[in-house]
């Protein structure tokens, strides 16, 4: 059976690139899913050809083209018949060590929890 029209939100699930379809939904209505730079509703037909542009959190960005219709959620390898990744590589972010909390006391394995005493010499140590 060939497709001529598939929603949007229909779509972005069944080539696996958000977990469900209300996802999806949501993540358009929040425009974070674009035609060519152009914010669009999750209702809209998608079309062969079509280039969408899907912000993701952490600042990753994926480019795709349609290449072909698909309706119904199938496994990885089907789904990247139907579309062309075009995104640019992601670069590695660097985690940076938390500024906010920085234990500089060390315990013994096994030596268990901090009693009260030890809770009030830690105390003292930063007062």
């Amino acid at each position: 059976m060939v497709l001529d029209s598939v929603r949007l939100d229909c779509y972005l699930w069944a080539i696996r690139m958000y977990k469900s379809r209300s996802l999806a939904s949501t993540s358009i209505k929040n425009n974070k899913v674009k035609l060519n730079g152009e914010a669009v509703k999750a209702s809209r037909l998608v079309k062969i050809g079509d280039e969408y542009t899907m912000s993701f959190s952490g600042g990753i960005k994926k480019i795709i083209e349609v290449t072909a219709l698909i309706e119904n959620r199938q496994n990885y390898e089907i789904a990247l018949k139907h579309y062309v990744d075009k995104s640019p590589p992601i670069e590695k972010i660097e985690k940076l060590e938390s500024l906010f909390f920085v234990s500089n006391i060390k315990r013994d394995k096994g030596t268990g929890r901090p009693t009260k005493k030890d809770k009030r010499d830690i105390d003292d140590l930063f007062l």
